[in-house]
Formats: C-alpha cells, sequence, structure tokens
C-alpha cells in the first residue's frame, strides 16, 4: 500500500512531513541520521501485514519537510514525532527506531513515556560519554577525499559483501540525496551531541535492543549498554549483520521485532 503523505507543525513552526500506511496498532519507524522516510521502504509492508499502521517522517532537513538553518537535537527531533502523532490523530504508539532513529527513540520514551506503548532500540548507542564510538580508521575513511570510495565504504558498512554483490540498489539507507549541505551538518552535530544516559533508567516502556554482531558504523558494543541501563530491557544480536540489518536481515529482525510488540498490544 502506498502511503499516504500529511503535514504536522512543530512547536517552532517548522512543517514536518510524515507518511501512513495500513491499519491496525499504530508502529512509528524512525530512520537514521540525514535519512528520510524511504530508509524503511523495504521493511514497512512486512509491519503493516502484521496488523501495524506505520507512521514514518522526513526529518527536518531531510525530504519534504521544511529545512531551517538552525541547531537540530534529537531531544528536539522527539518533539517533531509528538507533532506528527498529534496531527494523525494518534495518542498512543509502538516506537521503533534505528540508527539516529534509536537515539530519537530514546527522548520519545523519556520524555513523552505516555504516547510510547513499546520501544524497540535499532543499532544505536545512549550517547555522551559512556558510548562505544566508532573506530577512528572508520571515521577517516568516511571523509577521504575520494568521495567514490568514501560513498563505497559506507554502503560496505550498511551491508554484508554477499547482499552488495547480488542487490544493485537503489540504496536508501546511505542518506537523502537531496539534502543541503548546511542540514547534513546539523544531522551530524544532533547525532555526535546526543546524551540519553542519564534518562535511560528512567524509560518505562517495554524495550527490545537490537543490533547487528558485524555493526562497526555504530558498534555492537553500545547495545549490551542500553539493555543493561533501561529497566528490564531484552537484547538480541543478529549474527553477521552490518548496520543496516533490518533490511538485508528483515527475514530475521522482522519477525523478531514483531514478535516482541505482539506481547505489548494491549500492555
Amino acid at each position: 500500500m502506498r502511503p499516504e503523505a500529511g503535514k504536522a507543525v512543530a512547536a517552532d513552526g517548522t512543517a514536518i512531513a510524515f507518511q501512513s500506511a495500513g491499519s491496525g496498532i499504530p508502529l512509528v519507524l524512525l530512520a537514521g541520521q540525514s535519512n528520510t522516510h524511504r530508509w524503511w521502504d523495504s521493511a514497512r509492508a512486512d509491519f503493516e501485514a502484521a496488523g501495524h499502521r506505520t507512521i514514518t517522517l522526513d526529518w527536518r532537513g531531510t525530504g519534504a519537510s521544511d529545512k531551517p538553518d538552525e541547531p537540530y537535537s534529537t531531544r528536539g527531533f522527539a518533539a517533531d514525532v509528538i507533532a506528527v502523532l498529534d496531527e494523525a490523530g494518534i495518542q498512543r504508539a509502538h516506537v521503533y527506531g534505528t540508527s539516529m532513529g534509536g537515539r530519537v527513540a530514546q527522548w520519545l520514551a523519556a520524555d513523552f513515556a505516555e504516547r510510547v506503548q513499546a520501544l524497540v532500540l535499532g543499532c544505536t548507542s545512549p550517547g555522551g560519554a559512556h558510548a562505544i564510538e566508532r573506530d577512528r580508521s572508520v571515521r577517516q575513511a568516511l571523509v577521504q577525499a575520494d568521495r567514490a570510495a568514501a560513498d563505497r565504504y559506507l554502503l560496505e558498512l550498511m551491508y554484508t559483501p554477499r547482499w552488495l554483490a547480488v542487490h544493485q540498489g537503489p540504496y536508501y539507507v546511505v542518506g537523502d540525496p537531496d539534502m543541503p549541505a548546511f542540514a547534513k551538518g546539523r544531522h551530524l552535530t544532533a547525532s555526535g551531541k546526543h546524551d540519553a544516559w542519564e534518562v535511560l533508567p528512567t524509560i518505562a516502556a517495554p524495550t527490545l535492543v537490537v543490533h547487528g554482531t558485524d555493526d562497526v558504523f555504530n558498534p555492537a558494543a553500545n547495545a549490551p549498554l542500553i539493555a543493561e541501563r533501561i529497566p528490564d530491557a531484552r537484547m538480541a544480536l543478529i549474527e553477521g549483520a552490518r548496520h543496516a540489518y533490518f533490511d538485508e536481515f528483515r527475514d530475521i529482525a522482522g519477525p523478531l521485532v514483531l514478535a516482541f510488540l505482539n506481547e505489548h498490544h494491549s500492555s
């Protein structure tokens, strides 16, 4: 089913584009840094087929959302998600955030606990001094002068060589190609300054932490940090998966997440 497009207005007047598809229990799907709702193109239909109404959005600075040139933050992005839920008439939803979307989801569950039914945090980090940062060699490879080589390296951080050998793209998890340079910088700063360590113990929503064992873009060692910090959280590691586990390993990750959400439909 093709998603229906809508617009919400954030507290500061910024228009936030969102997309809704399917029917049933609302599930908010939050994309990674500098990405639009298309991050979820391959996986969202699986959730709709299982009885969920999926809600995605284009982060401010991306896609069809406004692109103000001012500081962004993961906590501010969480408030944008609430504006979307309000506009969509959704009081409470499951929330599944991956990468930077997982950082935003942490704030959603901490600041707007009454709006989050169950929480899934994928390939993400608590941020701050306690987080496990990617290796310096990874950071250097991503900013090398040869942009074609850097782009290829990013793909290899997302997917296994086996997957890349048989899937020619397009790839919707490597950033919005039409995003202004200033907005990319704003996103990078927002994600880099994320630090929810102190509020993680206050999260009351049932929580599942998911990570690929071979993720070096956002090191898998962050998963147990988060799972141990959030009360009663569970953790699931997907063997051999890299950062885009939800896409390449959707036959494992999708049922895993759905089984968890099914436990908490009426909680």
